[in-house]
């Protein structure tokens, strides 16, 4: 199976702080992984290296078994949630748009095919009746998805989201997750966050996060991952069907 992004024993430092260390991953193609950890933890930093945005201290990045810097045009980006002026007269239709000017020229206008791909977009996370809608007046879970769309425009391969659940509630976080399941069907999906609940029921896999990984490629959350990511006992309790069922401590 072709590995859609491979982390070799990454190290990151800011100033003389290790915020990662010795992180490998390998992630398979149409994988929908979860990373969950504390905020702090090095979620961030983590898709920033992937991202090309932070240089490690050493280790590598390959994307689709080659360097990173060949294949960064293949991955799309969810930031955290951005607040957005309500009175700012931009539509949706041209937030999406934004997703296809790394492919344009300094000054050169949106093409046809930019236009009916940012179209598309809004159609797979079901806004295709938002596209004149002024951004700032959506709901967050709204928002978050035209975000979403934003990043389709660039026909990535792997889609990474930093926190995205964070500005929604329970009710729209479950739609959101059902848009997402969609879009795993053809895209390699890697999710941050510091919600367990939210993500340990939605996503394939799972991975622990806090300045070291651990992952052992499986869907169950144990009791000494979340330790280790933690660095403290941790009690989970599961509220309702379906939900990820939980080793015994």
């Amino acid at each position: 199976m072709i590995n859609a992004l491979e982390i070799k024993n990454v190290y990151v430092k800011y100033d003389d702080n290790l915020v990662l260390e010795n992180i490998s991953l390998a992630v398979n193609q149409k994988e929908f992984l979860g990373i969950i950890g504390p905020n702090g933890g090095g979620k961030t930093t983590l898709l920033k290296v992937i991202l090309g945005l932070v240089k490690p201290e050493s280790g590598a990045v390959e994307v689709f078994n080659s360097e990173a810097e060949k294949n960064r045009h293949l991955i799309g980006y969810v930031p955290q949630y951005s607040v957005f002026d309500n009175d700012y007269p931009v539509s949706v239709l041209d937030v999406v748009l934004m997703g296809r000017l790394e492919k344009k020229k300094i000054l050169s206008r949106y093409s046809g095919e930019d236009k009916e791909i940012a179209l598309e977009s809004l159609e797979q996370v079901g806004l295709s009746g938002f596209k004149n809608r002024i951004i700032g007046g959506l709901s967050g879970g709204e928002k978050q998805r035209a975000l979403i769309a934003r990043a389709l425009a660039k026909r990535p391969q792997i889609l990474l989201l930093d926190e995205p659940t964070a500005s929604i509630d329970a009710s729209t976080g479950k739609n959101f997750f059902s848009t997402l399941q969609s879009l795993n069907e053809n895209i390699t999906i890697i999710l941050v966050s510091h919600d367990i609940g939210a993500v340990s029921q939605n996503v394939k896999k799972i991975a622990c996060l806090n300045k070291n990984l651990v992952f052992h490629d499986s869907k169950e959350l144990t009791h000494e991952m979340i330790e280790a990511a933690y660095h403290c006992p941790v009690d989970l309790i599961a509220h309702g069907l379906p939900h990820r069922v939980l080793d015994k401590h």
